[in-house]
């Protein structure tokens, strides 16, 4: 089986998030498990160019790659060197998997796919949701979406993490079908000894990219409100501009003393989610949530917002709490939960277990492997 994944950005781009991540142990994995895998992806790094070699194929972790260049500095990435070699080479392979949405690789290379008749599955990676046309270039987007959008969508496979992405996705497009399988997310040896060990001040924890999306000014604004004491680590970075609005949000609210900004992090960030209470993440919009299996692996409960698409099943399996993305419901979720300790000790007793079973990376490739034979027998 011979499938092309197009992403716009790949490792070591992590600047992006957790889509970067997600996507290259997808990869990884199918490679591994005897799919013939070829990345087409640019050499984007946020504002600066990945240091590698365009136009040529390497071997990333067992994955071929290609980074071509893209002439454009923004989130558009084009790369017309990718795109041609699109065209040239697209017949090559069984099925062509386009990893997000609103950017020139994805959306000229789908429609390249689908011109030339190659089956393709789409993954939009939280990209496409009504969210995404309430922020930025609505206008451009919309005209999209009706010309190029709903067309290729109609004619293409969908990829979906959760049951609340695959609803948002519906009300938008209109796909051949749509298969529902979690991220495969890259978690370390399961630890059973749990460390039950909690301090006098409850340590609360933001663990993301920072922006408007993520609603760490909703979590900011509900501090003042909160009646025991904490601290909160926050642990990501963003546009310097809008994390220096925040950090004077903090300062006008005068809680600098409680809260510890400490930038992006990384290799050690399941540690850091061991050492903490509780993850907060009140996002106004999230069709997955890849921190959240990570948080829920080391032991730390998670309260989310009801617009992160692994809510529900955090609620199904008594694995954390939800909230509305405002700061009065999510204070007062957080006042109610800082005395149940006895509920946050089981959490952290049995939610490596429950995450390891559920989220077991083998059974996911199995899934993913038959997604593709699917699509290419209907293709």
């Amino acid at each position: 089986m011979k499938v092309l994944q197009i992403s716009a950005s790949y490792k070591p781009a992590f600047i992006y998030g957790g889509p970067i991540m997600s996507v290259a142990m997808l990869c990884e994995q199918l490679a591994n498990a005897g799919c013939r895998i070829m990345v087409y992806t640019t050499t984007a790094n946020g504002l600066n160019e990945l240091s590698v070699a365009p136009n040529e194929a390497v071997n990333i972790d067992g994955v071929t790659v290609i980074y071509f260049k893209r002439i454009t500095k923004d989130h558009t990435h084009f790369s017309p060197t990718l795109l041609k070699s699109v065209w040239r080479n697209v017949k090559k392979y069984d099925v062509v998997h386009i990893q997000a949405w609103w950017n020139t690789v994805s959306v000229l290379s789908c429609f390249i796919a689908v011109w030339r008749k190659v089956p393709v599955v789409i993954s939009a990676r939280g990209t496409l949701s009504p969210y995404s046309f309430q922020n930025k270039n609505k206008v451009i987007k919309k005209i999209i979406h009706h010309l190029l959008t709903k067309p290729l969508f109609k004619r293409s496979y969908c990829h979906v993490t959760t049951d609340r992405e695959k609803e948002a996705m519906l009300s938008l497009v209109h796909p051949k079908s749509i298969f529902n399988i979690a991220n495969l997310v890259k978690l370390p040896s399961l630890n059973h000894m749990a460390d039950g060990k909690r301090g006098a001040i409850f340590k609360l924890i933001f663990l993301s990219r920072i922006e408007e999306k993520k609603g760490l000014d909703i979590l900011l604004n509900a501090l003042p409100d909160l009646t025991f004491p904490f601290t909160l680590t926050i642990a990501g970075d963003g546009d310097s501009n809008y994390v220096n609005g925040l950090k004077e949000l903090v300062k006008n609210k005068g809680q600098e003393q409680s809260v510890n900004w400490i930038g992006f992090q990384n290799e050690h960030k399941f540690d850091l989610l061991k050492e903490h209470d509780l993850l907060v993440l009140p996002s106004f919009d999230e069709n997955f949530g890849n921190v959240v299996i990570e948080s829920l692996s080391q032991g730390t409960a998670v309260l989310l917002s009801e617009f992160v698409g692994l809510s529900a099943y955090v609620v199904q399996k008594s694995l954390g709490w939800q909230c509305a993305p405002d700061s009065r419901s999510l204070a007062s979720q957080l006042n109610l939960i800082s005395g149940q300790q006895a509920e946050l000790a089981r959490i952290r007793t049995i939610a490596p277990s429950v995450i390891e079973a559920g989220f077991d990376k083998s059974n996911l490739i199995n899934q993913y492997m038959n997604m593709y034979t699917n699509i290419i027998s209907h293709g």
